[in-house]
């Protein structure tokens, strides 16, 4: 009797001593999923998906520089340091907070396609699609024009400055990060027999890997030419010359002509408000007119009470992402060729339209466009300590681009031109000249006419859900800014696409680790296939402006080696 009542006390300590254990693992403030605090700083906030880059930002804001100067410098680098996302020969979009003018402004820095290359050219090679590879998809790239869009218009410091810290790094090396060196590993595998990938990304022919000290002094080259001369060393001259005169040497079709008729656009971002939240977005010829979309249909549920999580939650969502990316696939397109119905798209009564079609106990297996009048990339965001904020993200689509490596110019091409449909008459269909549909969306929200929220989610058809998950978390589920990008996120795959490729199986909902078996089983039950998918879940980053206390917050989250930093 005694031995056994020693026995339960001596089980009684270990319980108590492991219980402590356990509770001394969890986070003592936030929810579980989140990985670490919130960063917090007055003067200025930068994050991106590269630790590097965020120092180098923020060098910029502590040497006196504003946050467009520093946004420059750190995507000058982010082009340098994660190649396999972004770079000089790709596109770039960004929404600006103007603290001096107490206003957003827009920038579509994305390029066109070929004037030489026709329709008929693909009917002639009796092609259905746009290779994702080659010289065929690439477009002309509008990264630096819009560098110097933004330069000209918000800068402060002189361009040389501005690109110094990247060719710096380019010319003494960098150790490439774990995710990065992941994506370079399978990249080279892809593109080492393609002209000049191996000279620029292999060094001593072998891919490069995490740790290793990687140097682009071809990079360097280029821009330094850039720094000295302006936009036109890379548009005009030796640089375009080099562009030009390649990509035609392996059967494509971009010319000198094309690079020198380059224009970005300044256009006026369109909003919604969800909750008392005005959310903004880019026009099209981006996606972000579907996150607007989406959150006006989410609007008519009560989406807290669901819960996070939950299948009731998850089913509405993926139901109101299938009705969006109906309309998405339609008519988002070049409104230079079309005149596209934004306006309708985004209001409420069309969103109440489009709600009734959802079934709330079943998934459908397919949904038509509203029938209406017609009329793997970076993201990264800055503040500074004067009050204007950036949002920007770049890309070369699918991951590094076209394979298509200029010689000794230190950078991949975009292949953009893939996302254009061969289908005659579509809105998005090839034609000369034309901005092809883009994915990449930066986002932003205002509160009573102030800057709140800056922020983006990278990553395919993957970034008008997550944005409107990342809105949905902070809006209806209460997590702070960090929390919102760590929450466990789903995605659904198999929506007609604008390149004119329909669904009609309802698609897959793929869900991250995080979700209880019990919501899968009952989106199961609803008719809804699911799926799991690896590290294709898009990378966050975010600035929030605290306007009480005033500062900022910033979050960059775990999935990419991002960082956000502030002073």
């Amino acid at each position: 009797m005694n031995i056994h009542h020693k026995s339960i006390q001596l089980l009684s300590i270990v319980l108590v001593f492991y219980s402590s254990f356990l509770y001394s693992q969890d986070r003592i403030n936030g929810r579980n999923f989140a990985t670490r605090s919130e960063v917090i700083a007055q003067n200025g906030m930068v994050a991106t998906s590269h630790p590097l880059a965020t120092q180098i930002g923020i060098d910029i804001l502590k040497n006196g520089g504003n946050a467009i100067d520093a946004a420059i410098a750190a995507n000058a680098a982010l082009g340098l340091m994660e190649p396999t996302g972004s770079g000089i020969g790709g596109d770039l979009f960004a929404i600006i907070w103007s603290a001096k003018d107490k206003k957003l402004y827009g920038l579509n820095a994305s390029g066109r396609s070929p004037e030489n290359l026709t329709l008929q050219y693909f009917k002639d090679k009796k092609m259905t699609s746009i290779p994702a590879y080659g010289p065929l998809p690439v477009s002309v790239p509008g990264c630096v024009d819009g560098w110097f869009e933004m330069h000209s218009k918000f800068g402060t410091k002189k361009m040389d400055e501005i690109l110094a810290p990247a060719i710096k790094y380019a010319k003494e090396g960098f150790p490439v990060t774990e995710l990065i060196g992941y994506y370079l590993s399978g990249t080279s595998r892809r593109f080492k027999e393609f002209p000049n990938f191996a000279d620029t990304y292999m060094p001593n022919n072998q891919p490069l890997e995490k740790g290793m000290v990687f140097k682009n002094p071809y990079l360097a080259s280029t821009y330094e030419k850039i720094a000295k001369n302006g936009r036109n060393a890379f548009y005009k001259g030796e640089v375009a010359k080099t562009i030009a005169n390649f990509i035609q040497s392996q059967g494509g079709f971009l010319s000198e002509k094309d690079l020198a008729n380059h224009t970005s656009e300044w256009i006026d971002p369109i909003t919604t408000n969800y909750r008392g939240y005005d959310i903004w977005q880019l026009p099209p010829n981006g996606q972000g007119t579907a996150v607007l979309q989406i959150l006006n249909i989410m609007e008519g549920y009560n989406v807290k009470e669901m819960g996070f999580g939950s299948a009731d939650y998850i089913h509405f969502f993926t139901e109101a992402k299938k009705l969006a990316f109906e309309d998405r696939a339609k008519y988002y397109a070049d409104p230079v060729f079309n005149k596209l119905p934004v306006k309708q798209l985004i209001s409420k009564e069309y969103a109440n339209k489009r709600r009734e079609l959802i079934n709330p106990n079943r998934a459908a297996r397919t949904y038509d466009a509203g029938e209406l009048e017609q009329g793997n990339t970076i993201y990264m965001t800055v503040a500074d300590k004067f009050g204007n904020m950036v949002s920007l993200i770049q890309s070369n689509y699918r991951g590094m681009g076209s394979g298509m490596v200029p010689p000794k110019l230190g950078f991949m091409l975009q292949d953009r031109g893939e996302m254009f449909s061969l289908k005659e008459g579509h809105f998005n269909v090839y034609e000369p000249k034309k901005r092809p549909f883009h994915t990449i969306i930066p986002g932003f929200i205002t509160k009573d006419g102030n800057p709140y929220i800056s922020f983006g989610l990278m990553g395919g058809a993957m970034q008008p859900q997550g944005h409107a998950q990342i809105v949905i978390n902070l809006v209806d589920f209460g997590m702070n800014l960090q929390e919102a990008g760590d929450a466990p996120r789903m995605q659904h795959n198999g929506s007609s696409e604008p390149t004119d490729e329909k669904m009609t199986d309802g698609g897959e909902i793929v869900l991250e680790s995080g979700f209880d078996y019990e919501t899968i089983r009952a989106l199961l039950q609803k008719g809804h296939k699911v799926g799991y998918e690896l590290g294709s879940y898009g990378g966050y980053q975010a600035i929030m402006w605290d306007a009480i206390n005033k500062v900022y917050y910033g979050a960059s989250e775990s999935r990419k080696d991002g960082q956000a930093a502030g002073y």
